[in-house]
């Protein structure tokens, strides 16, 4: 299947700069550090037409905290993401804490229900953001976007009034998982998310698993929302994050999923969450996170023949 990243695309750049999610300071800062590292320039010289909309500004006082203020960041982020897709668009969306996906996955939603597509999740992450309200440890939000996509009780007022369509957690592939919660892992069971840990990772390598999981977006007709939090790397890579987790993705693992989702065609949304400056090393892990957008938007050494990626039966997708 072909998509719009394929060739030369209309990309709009989204800014959240959203930290209520998350204990630590400082990811607020992120858009900033993303625009300064060279982010909008790089995409406009692989060929994009790149416009940024600066900052999404949610309807509450800045200093506003707890589940209101994610609720407005929420639906703002929602409906910018919604707009950007309508207008045949595809949404970078730059933060700020993972609490900022509840509102760009909503809006995909929401466009994929009206154009009859399915939404599938990529979530290259080294945790699961499936807690809920009750298995959290922590109570930061910014560890249950998916639970809330997904419909698990005590998320409703963190979206707009009426009904909203639901993430399917079987359209869901958690990629690079190396730490999860044990309410969240029963969770994560229980729903049948899709899983690709780094111990698969280990044995296996990026390619075979992250294959099988573009076919089934291919063999759906699928749209392909692809969240990358810069801890699903490894903090000797990148380490300006505040939830460190040792044993990461490598560079060039990294940049070779990068590179397959680009050639399969399928991406029409993207995140790029959870930078904080503040704990970074002079700018290196904002432009670590341009560099890898620049390889999934088309950035190569050399040019190949782009593989195609073939549509599993159905009786056969697991």
């Amino acid at each position: 299947m072909s998509g719009r990243q394929a060739g030369a695309t209309r990309i709009e750049i989204i800014g959240a700069p959203i930290e209520v999610g998350t204990s630590e300071p400082g990811a607020l800062m992120g858009p900033a550090a993303l625009r300064t590292a060279g982010l909008v320039r790089t995409l406009a010289d692989l060929g994009h037409a790149v416009a940024d909309l600066g900052d999404v500004a949610p309807g509450c006082p800045a200093e506003a905290r707890g589940l209101p203020a994610v609720a407005a960041w929420t639906q703002v982020i929602s409906g910018r993401v919604a707009a950007s897709l309508a207008g045949d668009a595809l949404p970078v969306v730059i933060g700020g804490d993972h609490s900022l996906s509840l509102g760009s996955v909503d809006g995909a939603l929401r466009h994929c229900e009206g154009a009859g597509r399915p939404l599938f999740v990529l979530w290259l992450d080294a945790h699961a953001d499936f807690n809920t309200l009750e298995t959290s440890p922590s109570g930061n939000i910014h560890g249950m976007p998916l639970a809330a996509l997904c419909g698990e009780p005590g998320f409703d007022g963190l979206f707009a009034a009426g009904a909203r369509p639901l993430l399917d957690p079987g359209r869901i592939h958690l990629f690079g998982l190396r730490s999860i919660d044990a309410g969240e892992r029963a969770l994560v069971t229980t729903r049948r998310v899709g899983v690709t840990d780094m111990r698969a990772i280990d044995e296996f390598g990026v390619v075979a698993p992250l294959r099988r999981a573009l076919e089934q977006v291919a063999a759906a007709g699928g749209h392909l929302h692809v969240s990358l939090d810069i801890d699903f790397l490894d903090p000797g890579i990148a380490p300006g994050v505040g939830t460190t987790v040792p044993g990461g993705a490598t560079f060039r693992e990294a940049h070779l999923i990068m590179e397959m989702l680009h050639d399969s065609g399928l991406v029409g949304s993207l995140d790029v969450v959870e930078l904080n400056p503040f704990l970074d090393e002079r700018g290196r892990s904002a432009r670590v996170l341009v560099e890898l957008v620049a390889s999934l938007f088309g950035r190569r050494i050399l040019d190949r023949p782009t593989p195609v990626i073939e549509a599993v039966p159905r009786d056969l997708a697991t």
